[in-house]
């Protein structure tokens, strides 16, 4: 089947659209860079010394931190070019999509039409309010627009600076699943997979298991399909709710939530919790790999968290960082694991479903 588009793809990576959204996307990529690299370690390195003028002590809450740091040149500077770069990689991408709508619909259409069981969806499917958000300012977010898959994975190139290319970083979310203790590995759930990185990630690792990706936005599914069609992999898709997932309950060895819960509302988490234990078997394990504890958060890492709440699309991130998810984990029924300190930047949480 052909790639993404007509240019073709450098390894996993799909070229953009054009030559000139190319360009535009690597500008933008260098802008976060420095933005990340350069810029926000002197906010770092400065933030003691701007609390301490101020009279705040760094386990202030988020808003007292904000009112003494935000005032520094450093920190608007920062705050400009995080905004304004996500802002202009999202349009760069869609303005090279814009006309060829029909083009990448028919590849759409093409990869349903080529393998329909491998994707699942009701046509009459409600998706709920809450996932109707634009989710890091991605214009239409993930369920407005057609193309959002597109824009999505050419959107992240820049996101992740480069360093998620060969889906190295999903690589290593894959390797951080808990697989149970009895070895028993048959079939796995990527709960809110997105364009299915992960979702192929988890099947290149775990080579004979089934690996199902649930998502709530159809448009991430169809490119997630397309895509992984395209790298040749044998993985399989359903639209369906987190909380809700409408699956056989017991049917699953392992259940993967990578960046999930910091995207939806404090009211879900036990409902979500609660629905991966129904459908793992007794000995199955639920990988969490989310934001991190905003009480562990130095204060530039916590003015990071609320800016993205704010300004960068995430209003529901503040609630997840701030609450105790390993006792929601446990109340549910949930018996937690020795975990690893970090994965990456994010936290990894491994909990096993009780005999």
């Amino acid at each position: 089947m052909n790639s993404y588009a007509q240019r073709g793809a450098i390894g996993r990576l799909p070229r953009a659209p054009t030559l000139a959204a190319d360009s535009a996307l690597g500008f933008f990529e260098s802008v976060r860079n420095f933005a990340i690299g350069r810029c926000f370690p002197r906010i770092e390195a400065q933030s003691a010394s701007l609390l301490a003028a101020a009279g705040v002590d760094s386990s202030a809450s988020l808003g007292t931190l904000r009112r003494a740091l935000d005032p520094a040149p450093g920190v608007r500077t920062w705050k400009r070019l995080m905004r304004s770069q996500q802002q202009a990689t999202w349009r760069s991408i869609r303005e090279a999509l814009s006309g060829r709508e029909a083009e990448f619909e028919a590849r759409l259409q093409a990869a349903e039409a080529a393998f329909p069981e491998r994707l699942r969806y009701d046509p009459d499917f409600e998706v709920p309010d809450y996932a109707c958000r634009e989710i890091h300012l991605q214009p239409g977010g993930y369920i407005g627009d057609p193309l959002a898959g597109f824009v999505f994975h050419h959107g992240t190139q820049v996101f992740y600076q480069g360093y998620n290319d060969q889906d190295e970083l999903h690589a290593g979310v894959a390797a951080m699943l808990r697989a149970p203790d009895d070895g028993r590995v048959t079939r796995i759930l990527d709960l809110a997979c997105s364009i299915g990185q992960g979702t192929t990630a988890l099947k290149a690792r775990f080579t004979s298991a089934e690996v199902l990706g649930l998502d709530v936005s159809l448009p991430l599914l169809r490119y997630a399909h397309l895509r992984a069609l395209s790298l040749g992999e044998d993985v399989s898709f359903i639209q369906a709710l987190a909380e809700d997932t409408g699956l056989e309950a017991s049917s699953f060895d392992a259940v993967m939530a990578f960046i999930l819960f910091h995207e939806v509302p404090a009211s879900l988490f036990p409902k979500i919790i609660a629905e991966a234990l129904r459908v793992l078997r007794p000995g199955g394990t639920f990988t969490i790999i989310d934001a991190p504890r905003v009480q562990s958060l130095p204060p530039a890492n916590r003015l990071w968290t609320e800016f993205d709440a704010e300004y960068n699309g995430e209003p529901y991130a503040l609630d997840f960082v701030s609450c105790d998810f390993k006792q929601l984990l446990r109340d549910a029924g949930f018996e937690l694991l020795e975990s690893p300190p970090k994965a990456m930047f994010l936290d990894c949480l491994h909990c096993v479903k009780p005999a």
